[in-house]
């Protein structure tokens, strides 16, 4: 079960106020609004970080570079992507995907009824996270849209993907005509992917016809070829053997053609080789088709790329934040008595499955963890937390607020006045 919450931050605000006196729900929503914007703040330094750190590996940047890093820097600020980009997935409650689970994927099909292979060799490190897995069903047409069958499936309402690609070095032929730079990462969001396609959205991942496919075409062209040469080169195929007997020295007369047979033999290779450029374009035709299938599914699944995929996952992540804090205070607030963090977590667990008919696990220690962070729950010697009371809640936020620039106006006018007299001094 996952740890995700599909309600929005708002509307969960509003789910709690709702449950108070009427004196209390705009105390209440101006409260969330506080915890909100102090959390934002702090998340804002985590991604100007994280920004910095990519910097180096952007596909294709638009800015220029001031000085170039050494490679101990560079493996310093990879090393910081990976484990920040980790951490707001986490943080954003999305789930890593597993090596089982992707090689499921990769046998498998769901809607997408394409094979696909993974080129592992020009990639360093890859990672996949998931949210918000729910089960769908979709009517797919089977039979050339002859008959349609109900299809049950995994669906993952997100996922996130992270690749690195090797460095020029390791890469074989000319890296101008890769399809990406070396060196560099690749960052995507993708919405509504099916677990048993997973491997749609890899990078320089490439289209490989099934078995079906492969021989819905060639069993068909077996049987034309066989008919092309009975009734095309049965006649001319004798005298072409000739020749090539006399050619290989088995034969020591040569054979002679009339025109008659020259025509033949030339109508027949032509029709052979039309029927063979035949077969390939259909071949090529049924990838393009492929691709084609391939190339809609990920535009309509494309949430984000590179850079903007850290916006998508900050604001994921504060949502998340801030929803399990205004949780874990209004349920610790409104009980009669001090909770143990496992009590609080039954108890919202259990006020979402009567109450908005959704199982989910919250994230106690998170939500705990952050009110103990901001003095918003005190806990006794026994481990049960009780919530100070909202007046006191806002005060103490508005105090974090107040601190987290250490500016003091009275110092600057001080030493403005007097550096101001020294300058009196010199000029007297």
């Amino acid at each position: 079960m996952e740890h995700f919450i599909p309600f929005r931050r708002t509307d969960v605000v509003s789910m709690c106020a709702d449950e108070l006196p009427a004196a209390e729900r705009d105390s209440f929503v101006g409260f969330a609004r506080m915890l909100s914007s102090l959390l934002h703040y702090r998340f804002q330094g985590r991604i100007e970080a994280l920004k910095d750190a990519y910097q180096p590996f952007i596909p294709e940047g638009d800015t220029h570079e001031i000085s170039a890093i050494g490679p101990t820097e560079r493996r310093a600020a990879r090393e910081r992507v990976e484990s920040e980009l980790a951490a707001l997935a986490r943080a954003a409650n999305f789930t890593e995907i597993d090596v089982a689970e992707l090689q499921r994927a990769l046998v498998g099909h769901s809607l997408l009824k394409v094979s696909m292979a993974i080129n592992t060799d020009v990639i360093d490190k890859v990672m996949l996270f998931r949210r918000g897995e729910s089960t769908r069903t979709r009517t797919v047409p089977i039979w050339y849209g002859l008959r349609q069958r109900t299809v049950s499936f995994t669906n993952y309402s997100k996922v996130l993907v992270y690749a690195m690609f090797k460095e020029a070095e390791h890469h074989r032929g000319d890296p101008e005509k890769l399809p990406f730079r070396p060196g560099s990462m690749v960052i995507k969001m993708f919405q509504n992917v099916p677990a048993e396609d997973l491997e749609m959205v890899f990078p320089n991942v490439q289209v490989r016809m099934r078995l079906f496919d492969k021989l819905l075409i060639g069993i068909p062209a077996l049987i034309s070829g066989i008919t092309v040469i009975v009734t095309k080169l049965a006649v001319s195929l004798g005298v072409v053997l000739l020749f090539l007997a006399f050619w290989l020295g088995i034969r020591d007369k040569p054979e002679e053609l009339s025109q008659a047979q020259l025509i033949s033999l030339t109508v027949g290779l032509a029709a052979f080789g039309g029927y063979l450029f035949r077969q390939v374009t259909k071949f090529k035709n049924r990838k393009i088709l492929f691709m084609k299938a391939l190339s809609e599914n990920l535009y309509f699944r494309n949430l984000d790329n590179d850079a903007g995929v850290f916006h998508h996952l900050l604001d994921a992540a504060e949502e998340s934040e801030v929803t399990e804090a205004v949780l874990a205070y209004h349920f610790l607030r409104t009980a009669p008595e001090p909770s143990t963090a496992a009590e609080l977590d039954r108890r919202i667990q259990d006020w979402f499955a009567t109450r908005w008919d959704t199982t989910l696990d919250y994230e106690v220690e998170d939500g705990v963890r952050k009110l103990r962070q901001l003095s918003l729950a005190t806990e006794d010697d026994l481990g049960r937390l009780t919530a100070v009371s909202l007046a006191e809640a806002k005060k103490r936020l508005d105090h974090e607020w107040d601190n987290l620039f250490t500016y003091n106006d009275r110092l600057d006018s001080s030493a403005s006045s007097a550096g101001s007299a020294a300058a009196s001094v010199v000029v007297s």
